[in-house]
């Protein structure tokens, strides 16, 4: 049993898009219409990928699915953002794509936390480990 203090529950990462944790990534504005969180426990996704953002993987799907198989939580300065993440779940063909305000930042703590991630090529080379 873990204490209320233990460092699965500190926060490694938040902006106003989500939190994440030792254990676990929350997706803030998941659901639609009412815009509540989604919880994601890391132990729950198979691999997140870092994409560069384009119209076929979501660079314009502010809220919502456009290929039924996809679900992006609201961000509606999403089409300005530089990566798209896409969580792929354990648990079937549900995916999960999200956008960050610090991708640098964030694919930094993933793979500290031994997050299995994936780097399009197109996105290789440009992350150091240190936001711009």
């Amino acid at each position: 049993m873990s204490s209320p203090a233990s460092s699965k529950s500190w926060i490694q990462y938040a902006d106003r898009l989500v939190f994440i944790t030792g254990d676990r990534i929350t997706l803030a504005a998941y659901s639609f219409p009412f815009a509540g969180s989604r919880k994601i426990p890391f132990a729950d996704i198979e691999q997140i990928q870092v994409l560069e953002p384009s119209l076929a993987n979501g660079r314009w799907r502010i809220w919502g699915s456009g290929d039924l198989r996809t679900w992006f939580p609201l961000d509606i300065h999403r089409p300005s953002r530089d990566r798209i993440f896409v969580a792929r779940l354990k648990t079937g063909r549900t995916r999960i794509g999200f956008t960050v305000e610090d991708s640098a930042r964030v694919i930094t703590v993933l793979e500290n936390l031994r997050v299995p991630v994936t780097i399009s090529e197109s996105c290789a080379g440009r992350f150091t480990g240190v936001s711009p």
